[in-house]
């Protein structure tokens, strides 16, 4: 099968009606970042569909952000009827280049995740202030044929830095799970900023190692954020181990007129 048939037949079986849930509630579509996969929103998904929200959670591709966006935005114009699109990590500089130009997304939600200007990477923006360390616990790059590099985490290395926060059973599970990320796709300048005039919420956790807490208070301010909540003792991955406040903050994004 081609690249472009498999394209389409990935984003018609993501596509979602609304009219199972409430007609008048968005749809939720939730994106996960590097190391990660849908199942990181298992708990958030939980909440969602509880409360009556119809939820997509694509597999993102990790492979660049522009080929990322485009398959996100083929999804979010797929469903019918306003969308909330969520990004996680990598996942924010995807939603704000994905948003661009789509005419059903009423607002963005940043959960521990980057939300680039023009011209900046997630790479630059994790470098902007201290507090990162991720660098020294990847594992070594796995050569590609393209000449690219995919990235992981060390497996060992993982619960401390990824998920400091989640049980450790559940950590070193997630560790083994993780999908990579190319090197070229968190270096990769952003084209659009789509947070400049779609409104943003944003929740991240004070202990995160991957994005420091001061380049997510940053970005959120800079984004004129909505609403802004720093979940004290949270890891990098806020919405596993505090699904319910992330939950929250995605309704209060959902209902905001």
């Amino acid at each position: 099968m081609s690249r472009s048939l498999l394209r389409a037949a990935l984003v018609a079986a993501m596509a979602v009606s609304p009219a199972a849930f409430a007609a008048d509630k968005p749809t939720i579509v939730l994106v996960h970042g590097a190391f990660a996969d849908g199942s990181s929103w298992n708990g958030v998904v939980q909440q969602l569909q509880k409360d009556g929200y119809a939820v997509v959670a694509p597999a993102n591709p990790l492979r660049s952000v522009k080929t990322d966006a485009a398959y996100v935005a083929d999804v979010v114009k797929s469903i019918s009827g306003p969308v909330v699109l969520v990004g996680h990590s990598y996942g924010g500089a995807v939603i704000s280049e994905a948003a661009e130009g789509v005419a059903n997304i009423k607002s963005l939600v940043y959960v521990a995740a980057f939300s680039p200007e023009i011209g900046e990477s997630s790479a630059s923006l994790s470098g902007k202030f201290p507090g990162s360390t991720l660098g020294p616990t990847l594992a070594p790059p796995i050569p590609l044929s393209d000449g690219n590099k995919d990235l992981l985490v060390a497996q060992d290395k993982f619960p401390e830095q990824f998920a400091g926060d989640v049980p450790r059973k559940e950590a070193v599970i997630m560790a083994a799970e993780q999908r990579p990320i190319t090197e070229a796709a968190l270096n990769e300048k952003e084209t659009a900023a789509a947070w400049k005039h779609i409104p943003s919420w944003h929740i991240y956790g004070s202990k995160d190692k991957n994005i420091p807490p001061a380049s997510m208070k940053f970005m959120a301010e800079r984004a004129k954020s909505k609403q802004t909540v720093v979940v004290d003792g949270a890891s990098h991955v806020v919405m596993i181990s505090h699904p319910d406040q992330v939950a929250k903050i995605i309704e209060a994004a959902a209902e905001a007129k």
